[in-house]
């Protein structure tokens, strides 16, 4: 009976998902009709709104590719999510274009609203999916029990992402569940072997989080050599991949071009800002490492007081507890220096704005690690140095958007050794969207 229920509400989510899906298809196509139509009168030939009709075929093949990714059987999380629906239109626009052409029919069709329906479904498809989903999984019946099977501090770290990730529609039990999640640090081989063979009788969906969790597993190749039944993964730092370099700088070049009209705009005002809050210049400069260990004057927004170091003194004098959480996390939790404007611009991040003219001169990428300053090259340690050293730094970054101040100095090593290790074209993307959450919502920033 559990069963029957348990297939019913797993087919009922199935068919919501599908339909939600298929909503903001439809959507995209009547708004790609209508700016054609209303916006491009002359610039293309004459389309006529009835011929909507015959682009229908189009959604159930976008369908059929998003079931081919297996985005209604596997819940990912938002991005992960996105990133196949994108990867889902864009194969299923290429299939159309050479359909269209093989079989000469496309004189029918307007390649225009082809190119809008697409545009708008890549993003309203995610938006009404995420949308959908937080109403949805209100509802108990439509969460997924899972039971997590880890050692600490990987049982308290996962369980955290499970409540807080409310997109995966997971609710941690370890009684009642429904799939089951191990971490296998900790544990033996056998161990391990045991534990699946166990769950295996009371549940088809298992997961494992592989010993090894300093990889990004989506992008890594596996060879097989059948001869010896064995198969190896191959893991190569990304960011030291010459055509990462190429693919990485094209990219980030095309977003500051067109981010540069607003961020010289935003430049004059903020400048006007600093000059009638406090005196002394709108622009601090301090030396930081780039690429090759080399130091470069890193340029931000001023955000403390001239006489800042007599300040700081006298409010050590009065708060020793703060020398200790300097020493933890870099930061002080009341610094007397800072100016009214320099807090509102360290909370949003925007006194980082001014290394846009850092990676004009070539010292600093868009995206990156973070630009370590000369008194922290013992604590970045040898081993961290002949990675994080490889690459340019980065204006934003993973640690920026993975909670920045509230973060130790080692938890920011390792993530900026994952970033190096695991970089994707989509992982900056992904880090370029968070960042302005964090900007807008002031997240981790101090």
């Amino acid at each position: 009976m559990k069963t029957n229920k348990l297939n019913f509400n797993f087919i009922l989510y199935i068919i919501l998902i599908v339909l939600v899906d298929i909503f903001a298809l439809i959507l995209s196509l009547q708004l790609a009709v209508e700016f054609r139509t209303n916006f491009f009168p002359r610039t293309f030939p004459t389309f006529s709104f009835d011929e909507i009709d015959k682009y229908y075929w189009v959604l159930l093949l976008i369908l059929t590719i998003f079931a081919y990714e297996k985005i209604y059987f596997i819940r990912y999380d938002f991005w992960s999510d996105t990133k196949r629906v994108l990867k889902g239109l864009f194969l299923s626009f290429a299939t159309i274009l050479i359909v269209i052409t093989l079989t000469r029919i496309s004189n029918d069709y307007s390649r225009a609203v082809f190119i809008l329906f697409f545009l708008f479904a890549a993003f309203l498809v995610p938006f009404f999916k995420r949308i959908f989903k937080k109403v949805l999984f209100k509802f108990d019946i439509f969460k997924i029990k899972v039971k997590i099977l880890a050692n600490e501090p990987e049982y308290s770290m996962i369980k955290k992402e499970i409540e807080l990730n409310w997109y995966f529609g997971f609710i941690p039990n370890d009684s009642k569940y429904d799939m089951v999640l191990i971490s296998s640090k900790k544990f033996t081989v056998n161990e391990l072997q045991k534990a699946i063979k166990k769950f295996s009788k009371k549940t088809k969906d298992i997961y494992i989080i592989p010993y090894v969790d300093n990889i990004d597993f989506t992008y890594v190749s596996i060879v097989n050599y059948s001869n010896i039944r064995l198969s190896a993964i191959h893991i190569e730092n990304k960011l030291l991949n010459y055509k990462n370099i190429i693919i990485k700088a094209i990219f980030e070049k095309m977003l500051v071009v067109l981010l540069a009209p607003f961020i010289l705009f935003l430049h004059l005002f903020i400048v006007v800002l600093i000059k009638l809050d406090s005196k002394g210049s709108a622009r601090f400069k301090q030396k930081r490492f780039t690429k090759n260990s080399k130091d470069f004057s890193c340029y931000k927004y001023r955000t403390m007081y001239e006489n800042s170091d007599a300040l700081l003194k006298k409010y050590l004098e009065e708060n020793p507890d703060e020398v200790e959480y300097y020493e933890k996390y870099h930061k002080y939790k009341n610094d007397p220096r800072i100016t009214k404007v320099g807090k509102f611009l360290r909370s949003t991040s925007l006194d980082e704005l001014p290394q846009f003219f850092n990676i004009l001169r070539g010292d600093m990428n868009l995206i990156g690690p973070r630009p370590y300053m000369l008194n922290e090259l013992d604590k970045i340690g040898l081993d961290n140095q002949n990675i994080i050293f490889q690459v340019k730094p980065g204006i934003t970054g993973l640690w920026q958007v993975s909670g920045r101040n509230d973060l130790t100095f080692e938890q920011r090593l390792e993530l900026d050794n994952w970033y190096i290790q695991n970089w994707s074209l989509w992982l900056d993307f992904t880090i370029f969207m968070k960042t302005i959450k964090v900007v807008f919502m002031k997240i981790g920033a101090k």
